[in-house]
């Protein structure tokens, strides 16, 4: 499965991109980093500047239909990045009109409300955004992995870092299930 990984040219936090780029890739799949401009993007470990990635596609010339998944990296600047772009809300939303598998962790939930996809859906994240999902129409919890299917997708999202582990692989089962 082709899968997406929707980044801000700034911000991602590394560590939420190559936990799950590697599992994803060690489970067979091809993941595609896309963001908003071509080049590289700057990854962060907290507030400092860690490693460059190359962009393999630009949001503004990819196709959804083209991914069986998408995952959302967090970082607090990486989905205001992504939340300012229309292509890039517009690629979140997309993924959700055509049922395809989401997965989100820490602060990419921001990404979500903009695209306005978490109304009646149940979700979790870093918890300042409690408010803004909660605002967005959603329900937000404190738990590890939480998994939604109240709506025409499954959505995966975790809290932060510490849930690396548990975050991965549960949305490799969810894409898998999703593919089968």
């Amino acid at each position: 499965m082709r899968i997406a990984f929707l980044v801000g040219p700034e911000g991602v936090e590394q560590v939420e991109l190559t936990d799950p780029w590697q599992a994803a890739k060690d489970a067979g799949h091809e993941p595609v980093l896309v963001s908003t401009k071509q080049g590289e993007i700057q990854a962060f470990n907290h507030l400092d500047k860690a490693d460059t990635f190359p962009v393999d596609e630009v949001v503004s010339e990819a196709a959804p239909g083209s991914f069986g998944a998408l995952v959302l990296p967090g970082g607090v600047a990486n989905p205001d990045f992504l939340r300012m772009d229309d292509k890039a809300v517009a690629f979140v939303r997309d993924f959700f009109e055509q049922g395809r598998p989401v997965a989100a962790i820490c602060h990419a939930p921001w990404t979500l409300v903009e695209a306005d996809v978490v109304r009646g859906r149940t979700l979790t994240s870093w918890p300042s955004l409690r408010t803004d999902i909660r605002n967005a129409g959603g329900t937000w919890v404190d738990e590890q992995v939480q998994v939604c299917d109240h709506g025409a997708n499954k959505l995966v999202t975790s809290r932060k870092p510490d849930d690396l582990k548990a975050f991965c692989e549960t949305f490799l089962d969810v894409f898998a299930e999703e593919a089968a």
